[in-house]
């Protein structure tokens, strides 16, 4: 019972898992700074056509064509998405009642992921049918990889590790669909007159560290999908 109790010990203190996950989880938190930092600064700067974010996305839409999708008040910071199934564009009130550089940057890029769906984009059509197996993996993983675990079941913590692996396939899919959407609306925001060639500049910089939030959730998935797997191989041999 002693090893036991030291293998289940080291399940939940395990330095292996600081040692790997730290620099993800620190990356993380330094663009979770980068972002409210640079929405911050640039939330202070008004653009010179002085358009709302929500005005600069129904105008972004109606160039582009579009006429089948709204966009709507949004409660909560930042929390400014497309919604694909429903059709609607959600903007945040800053982003929403806002007429500085990370207003319209932010709602240009939801509308860039509109702009993506229109056009049957081969990335964001696959990271849609990968919501459902990472919203699942998510949290079953951790259920299950535990399970495996205290069990002595080697085969259970593969399936947890499996179903992690969902998880970072969603997060790769997204990097070229949030890049995307990105360059997409700093595009149409200067060919469409919104903005200034200068201006484009200062709405890359909240663009780009918004970006770096993805770019870190992939590092630490990634990190912690390893750690899993150096942690628990061989586990369960005791089975046999």
């Amino acid at each position: 019972m002693g090893g036991e109790a030291a293998e289940r010990y080291a399940m939940f203190f395990d330095p292996l898992y600081l040692l790997i996950i730290g620099p993800g989880m620190l990356l993380a938190l330094w663009a979770s700074y980068r972002v409210k930092t640079t929405f911050a600064r640039y939330a202070e700067v008004p653009i010179r056509s002085q358009m709302s974010g929500a005005e600069v996305a129904k105008e972004l839409l109606r160039r582009n064509g579009i006429r089948d999708v709204s966009v709507e008040l949004h409660e909560g910071w930042l929390s400014d998405h497309y919604d694909p199934t429903e059709r609607v564009v959600r903007l945040s009130p800053e982003v929403y009642n806002g007429r500085s550089i990370s207003s319209v940057g932010v709602a240009a890029h939801e509308c860039g992921h509109v702009l993506q769906h229109a056009e049957g984009y081969a990335a964001m059509a696959l990271r849609q049918h990968l919501v459902l197996p990472a919203n699942i993996g998510s949290w079953l993983s951790y259920v299950v990889i535990i399970g495996g675990f205290l069990l002595h079941l080697s085969g259970l913590i593969w399936v947890g590790i499996l179903l992690f692996s969902g998880v970072v396939l969603f997060q790769l899919v997204t990097l070229p669909v949030e890049f995307n959407a990105s360059s997409r609306a700093r595009l149409h925001l200067v060919q469409d007159g919104i903005i200034s060639q200068a201006e484009e500049a200062e709405v890359g910089k909240v663009l780009n560290a918004a970006a770096l939030t993805y770019v870190a959730a992939l590092i630490t998935s990634i990190l912690t999908l390893l750690y899993y797997v150096i942690r628990f191989t061989g586990v369960g041999r005791s089975d046999d």
